[in-house]
């Protein structure tokens, strides 16, 4: 009987481990992301937060976006989903996504800075739910396809 309450209690010490280890694991991977009326407000609480690497998440503004000549350098504004009153310069020194247009959804994550630009290190564009067919596709894929009787 003693060597099946050491087996059980070798089995419940590695289930415990396990456990502690997919824990700390999902927590230490996890970002939530904020908008930049967040992110503002908790940078201005927390200067310490410039140190850190965060997720923002915002509207790129119609006719921000800018690419300098000569190098690679991406600079747009994004506006607060909820209050497009308040605004964040974006600077990116990388390749956009081919999704990104001028009036996109996007996830970024960086570092703000102390002059109020967001220097991203990674920007992910947010997809529309579905995507439509062109008309003349939806004719040809669901109509007659030109194809007589």
């Amino acid at each position: 009987m003693s060597r099946d309450r050491r087996f059980f209690a070798g089995l419940v010490g590695v289930a415990a481990i396990v456990t502690y280890l997919v824990w700390t694991g999902i927590s230490d991977t996890m970002m939530y992301f904020m908008t930049p009326s967040e992110l503002i407000a908790r940078a201005e609480a927390n200067p310490a937060l410039l140190e850190q690497g965060v997720k923002v998440s915002g509207n790129v503004v119609p006719g921000s976006y800018e690419q300098q000549t000569g190098e690679l350098l991406h600079t747009f504004v994004v506006e607060d989903p909820d209050d497009p009153a308040v605004r964040l310069t974006v600077e990116f020194r990388h390749p956009l996504p081919d999704t990104f247009t001028d009036d996109v959804e996007v996830v970024m994550e960086g570092r703000y800075q102390v002059d109020g630009t967001f220097h991203a290190s990674e920007v992910l564009t947010k997809c529309g739910s579905r995507y439509e067919a062109m008309p003349e596709e939806a004719d040809y894929l669901y109509g007659d396809g030109g194809v007589s009787e």
